[in-house]
């Protein structure tokens, strides 16, 4: 196989939503920083909404990126938290996965701490073969041709060779 269409993971980000600032929030900051050793940062809101008590540039999550070999730890972790199965709508058209576990006590090795509580999280892993900077670079800035493209075929075969991946 030609070494430029190999999928290689460019990161994957575990996003914990909690709807709310505060302690809450705090607690999610804690829980993320021991499953990833990283510091997660705070995402805000984007609008108002009176229904949910939520202002327009209040942080109600946290994330973190991970890359490389950070990041291939993390999605093996949190697989085995959901049996390593996946289903085929959860690819995007670019080759993208996202998925969510309702719990982290799920993850194996996750105990329950009441100082923490109990959290979900999303996690959304993006691929890319070899070249994508030039979509990325401020100077002669280009488009990835069809061809190059990583399509959900290709992302799947790379997760069930990867991380033995049962895909419905």
């Amino acid at each position: 196989m030609n070494s430029m269409q190999e999928v290689k993971i460019a990161k994957a980000t575990i996003n914990v939503g909690v709807g709310e600032a505060g302690e809450k929030l705090a607690r999610a900051e804690k829980l993320l920083i021991s499953i990833t050793d990283q510091k997660p940062i705070r995402t805000y809101s984007k609008v108002t909404n009176p229904e949910f008590g939520i202002r327009k540039g209040q942080p109600i999550a946290c994330k973190v990126t991970l890359r490389d070999e950070k990041a291939n730890e993390a999605i093996q972790l949190i697989l085995n938290g959901i049996g390593n199965n996946l289903s085929s709508r959860q690819f995007d058209r670019n080759g993208n996965v996202s998925f969510g576990i309702e719990e982290h006590i799920d993850i194996p090795g996750m105990r329950y701490d009441p100082d923490i509580g109990i959290f979900g999280m999303n996690i959304s892993v993006t691929f890319e073969k070899p070249g994508y900077r030039i979509k990325k670079r401020k100077i002669q800035r280009k488009k990835i041709p069809q061809k190059h493209q990583v399509t959900p075929e290709e992302t799947q075969a790379f997760m069930q060779e990867k991380f033995q991946v049962k895909i419905s």
